[in-house]
């Protein structure tokens, strides 16, 4: 099932979707339904089902749901550790020590307040020179780390600001616009096997192609399950939580985002996540 929600009879409304069409559930938020759901014992996917409207409507889609809480895996792909490394010189090691170790990156992202669904603008920081993509899977998980569906999310980075030292992650991680994620979540039934699925990242810029790479979900190096199970160590995250697993693409400073620029990331099995950019000002 491919759930999410839409703008409808001016709300915002969860749905089905089926093709280019979606069946809404009059009156009702995702993050209401996966929380009644909880409460009742069912199945998200089968509360959405009962509830949704039998006739379609042509609809985009929204931000799938408004999280509570959102967070991130760092390293947890080669390339995007060895990159962090060269880039931290005296370093050397600091970043490819997490992507060996047991023990992942986990951080905070932040919450729905710093997110943003498809078609809408990403942020770049105002004191940033080099804001990137980071083109990730993400994850819904519902209480005690169950997985209900899988999405595309966009870490958007300042990636100059954490370069200048590690403890200025947040602030290059946690802003207006830093997280843009859908276009839907894509249940586990559905989705089958992640590890064969393949992420591709796009920038364009004035109609041009100015990056371009892919990677395959086969290259993350744990488990998603490992991810949540750190993510959850004394850390109980509520139900509708958002887990971003990191990023195998890397876009570099010749690629840095620029005002205008929209960004492209897609899986095929799951659909196409695209943002345009938007500096956000110091008093945004």
């Amino acid at each position: 099932m491919r759930l999410g929600q839409i703008k409808w009879n001016g709300a915002v409304t969860a749905a089905i979707f089926e093709g280019a069409h979606a069946r809404p559930t009059p009156g009702h938020s995702l993050f209401e339904l996966l929380s009644r759901a909880e409460r009742e014992g069912k199945s998200l996917e089968a509360l959405v089902n009962d509830l949704a409207t039998e006739t379609s409507v042509t609809a985009s889609p929204s931000m799938p749901i408004h999280p509570p809480e959102v967070w991130g895996c760092g390293c947890t792909y080669e390339s995007s550790a060895a990159f962090r490394d060269a880039e931290h010189g005296t370093r050397e090691g600091f970043y490819a020590h997490v992507y060996r170790d047991a023990r992942p990156e986990v951080f905070f992202k932040g919450t729905a307040r710093v997110c943003v669904g498809p078609g809408e603008a990403i942020g770049i920081r105002s004191d940033s020179q080099f804001t990137a993509p980071e083109p990730e899977l993400a994850v819904l998980l519902g209480s005690g780390g169950k997985i209900l569906g899988y999405t595309l999310a966009n870490d958007v980075s300042a990636w100059d600001i954490e370069r200048q030292n590690p403890l200025y992650l947040t602030q290059s991680k946690i802003y207006k616009g830093a997280c843009a994620f859908g276009p839907v979540f894509v249940t586990p039934d559905e989705l089958g096997d992640i590890h064969v699925l393949r992420m591709t990242c796009q920038i364009v810029r004035d109609g041009r192609t100015l990056f371009s790479e892919s990677v395959g979900i086969n290259k993350l190096s744990r488990t998603i399950e490992t991810l949540i199970g750190y993510l959850l160590r004394c850390n109980p995250v509520p139900a509708g939580t958002l887990l971003l697993t990191g990023t195998g693409i890397i876009a570099t400073q010749e690629a840095a985002l620029a005002p205008g620029d929209v960004v492209t990331i897609a899986i095929p099995e799951i659909g196409e996540l695209r943002n345009p950019t938007a500096v956000v000002s110091e008093g945004a």
